[in-house]
């Protein structure tokens, strides 16, 4: 494992926990994930931003170059071990970092909405994606393919104030402008929140539902896939492991975890080629990383870690539309 700090933080609130891949701190059996109805490949464009969130996921920054920028023949690559795997995956996702940074962005999601997948960029909506070539290229994705295409904005808190002290003073003007850009030439959006503010789940939706009705924003706020709440990830709170035995506690099954339909395509800094991780939290974990092909990424992955249990498990969120 890479030597970060917020996996630092978790190895010290989860003292002996999540060691074992096949065993939890008190001997169970570990509960594990088959790949069993793949809809969704992400790729990372790069872990650069034009911002540094007090709370980013994987901590991308405008310094952080962990992830490099993947290229249009790399997503190529892999749309066509796809078909090769028959893989019957819908829809092709871009994050970051901050995917409008990346040169070949427009190029990668016109790749992957020429073979008919439907293609979900998460982004801040903010410089990167107004700059006037980012903006000429969307415009023609908008005119060819139409909501085929839709833009995450990332959009912590309705209240600027909140917003801004999770991504920086002045950062919830320009997300909106972005925002209303994207809304006056007709592209599809979506929302992700993060629940940061000890609100319920329903608090959250309404004030989202303010905010895009003052807006005229065609977002739904009570559609998870449409506004994605995202649980806090308190990297120094204690949380449980997951055996085989909480499935039924839980009422839940293996299928319904993300990385039963997912997979994300990295690219290390130095590396000759991607490589294929179980989970787009954890870019960083050598023990989430599956091989260089799609073929290699098809077995079980075991939720030896904490964001397995607070995020996927227990908090039940998902980065697909």
């Amino acid at each position: 494992m890479n030597d970060l700090s917020p996996q630092k933080s978790a190895q010290r609130a989860n003292l002996g926990k999540f060691q074992d891949q096949l065993l939890t701190a008190d001997g169970q059996p570990r509960a594990s994930v088959p790949f069993s109805n793949p809809k969704t490949l992400w790729f990372n464009t790069g872990t650069l931003c034009n911002i540094e969130c007090a709370n980013c996921y994987i901590l991308s920054s405008p310094t952080n170059d962990s992830l490099v920028y993947l290229n249009t023949n790399e997503v190529n690559s892999y749309l066509d071990q796809i078909e090769t795997r028959n893989w019957p995956v819908r829809e092709i996702g871009f994050t970051g970092g901050e995917p409008f940074m990346n040169p070949e962005m427009i190029d990668m999601a016109r790749a992957a909405l020429k073979r008919g997948y439907e293609v979900l960029v998460l982004t801040n909506a903010m410089r990167p994606m107004m700059r006037k070539s980012m903006r000429a290229g969307l415009l023609a994705l908008r005119k060819e393919f139409g909501d085929k295409l839709t833009l995450r904005i990332s959009v912590d808190h309705v209240r600027p104030d909140l917003h801004d002290k999770e991504r920086g003073e002045g950062s919830f003007d320009k997300t909106l402008a972005g925002m209303i850009w994207l809304r006056d030439n007709g592209f599809r959006m979506t929302v992700a929140g993060r629940a940061l503010w000890h609100e319920s789940d329903a608090e959250a939706r309404a004030g989202y539902a303010a905010f895009y009705a003052d807006h005229n924003f065609d977002i739904d706020a009570a559609d998870p896939a449409r506004t994605v709440l995202f649980p806090e990830m308190d990297e120094a709170e204690e949380v449980p492991e997951i055996t085989t035995a909480c499935w039924a506690i839980l009422n839940k099954a293996p299928k319904d975890v993300m990385c039963a339909e997912s997979r994300m395509v990295v690219k290390r800094k130095g590396a000759k080629a991607p490589s294929v991780i179980a989970c787009t939290l954890l870019p960083y974990d050598d023990g989430f990383e599956l091989g260089q092909t799609l073929e290699e990424a098809e077995g079980d992955v075991y939720l030896n870690h904490p964001h397995c249990a607070k995020f996927c498990v227990l908090g039940g969120a998902s980065c697909s539309a």
